[in-house]
């Protein structure tokens, strides 16, 4: 997988776990592969509380890598979401 276009965005990710390697092309060990599946199998069975909120989350989430707090902030107020909230705000800007 030494194509970036096969080492870029989260389906890269999604693609290289489904199949055991990671983007440089090494094996990912088990024990992590085993932990990972069960985690993510608990979190689909997961009920969820709605799409916007899930939205919300993964902006904030992804958007605190890559955009300032005073931006995404703006951004999120612009898209009639609700602002940073504080707890956010510690956890993702706090380092920055």
């Amino acid at each position: 997988m030494t194509n970036s276009s096969n080492t870029t965005g989260a389906e890269a990710v999604d693609v290289a776990i489904s199949k055991g390697l990671d983007l440089d092309g090494s094996p990912i060990p088990a024990a992590k592969l085993n932990l990972y599946n069960q985690v993510m199998g608990l979190e689909g069975n997961r009920q969820r509380s709605g799409v916007s909120n899930t939205m919300r989350s993964r902006i904030v989430r992804i958007g605190a890598k890559h955009i300032s707090q005073s931006d995404l902030n703006q951004k999120l107020l612009d898209a009639d979401f609700a602002p940073l909230k504080d707890k956010e705000i510690a956890f993702y800007y706090s380092g920055k």
